[in-house]
């Protein structure tokens, strides 16, 4: 058994809350947290959300971290491309603060 850092063991408590979060806000009940791959697209292929979903998404984020994202920002379709990317935004927004 590997031993993990805290701050490993933080970062995958998070993954697990984001794509629970996804789960809960898109109302998606055929699917659980474990199915979903973190480095997997969220958008288009992989999970095959839409632009809609990104709003639902973007308040959802919002209402629990606390985070604002400019929707037409390159930057946000960056953290938007897979569970890695949006994990890494909510953990250094969290730092921030």
């Amino acid at each position: 058994m590997t031993n993990l850092s805290t701050a490993d063991l933080a970062m995958a408590k998070l993954v697990l809350e984001l794509k629970q979060l996804i789960i809960d806000t898109l109302d998606l009940e055929d699917i659980s947290a474990d199915e979903i791959d973190e480095n997997a697209p969220l958008f288009v292929d992989g999970l095959g959300l839409d632009s809609i979903d990104a709003l639902e998404l973007g308040v959802a984020l919002q209402k629990r971290y606390g985070i604002k994202l400019d929707a037409e920002a390159d930057e946000t379709r960056k953290h938007f491309a897979n569970i890695t990317n949006l994990c890494a935004l909510v953990a250094a927004r969290r730092t921030k603060e």
